[in-house]
């Protein structure tokens, strides 16, 4: 019991750091789909690092600007080659579920995916713990992986 409580009181001073990256192959629109779940505050911290404006996710000041931050840092940050071509997400927004933010982007022109190359360092530049988790769906398959910092690359063959 003892133990436990130890182990669970360091837990609250020394949080995990984890994103969530989905790829989902949609055949019928010929697409890739792509959501980036990471933890508001974290994003928030991370985005701040960019900007001379204040940076409020939840509650933006200026919408516009957010939209073209968090763009622009999820574009620098995670690079794809879709089966071996390098393809640059269209962004198409992003919401706030709870204790994170979801941005949503888009390949388009995605017929067959065959295989997939990663480079992530989302939150690289915040945490030298943080973990960064894909799962991808192609051909009725599902992948997953996890890169735990500083590793930033991997790769998926459907």
């Amino acid at each position: 019991m003892v133990q436990w409580l130890i182990t669970a009181s360091l837990a609250l001073f020394h949080p995990f750091f984890v994103s969530v990256i989905d790829i989902n192959h949609n055949e019928k629109e010929a697409t890739a789909e792509i959501s980036v779940r990471i933890f508001t505050d974290d994003l928030e911290k991370t985005l701040q690092k960019y900007s001379k404006a204040k940076i409020d996710l939840i509650q933006p000041a200026n919408k516009e600007l957010v939209n073209q931050q968090l763009n622009t840092y999820i574009n620098n940050t995670l690079h794809l080659k879709i089966n071996g071509m390098p393809v640059k997400p269209q962004y198409l927004g992003y919401e706030i579920i709870k204790e994170s933010t979801w941005a949503y982007f888009e390949v388009s022109g995605i017929k067959d995916l065959k295989k997939l190359d990663v480079d992530c360092s989302v939150l690289y530049d915040l945490e030298n713990t943080q973990i960064n988790i894909f799962h991808v769906k192609s051909k009725g398959q599902d992948k997953s992986y996890k890169l735990d910092y500083p590793k930033r690359v991997t790769g998926f063959e459907f």
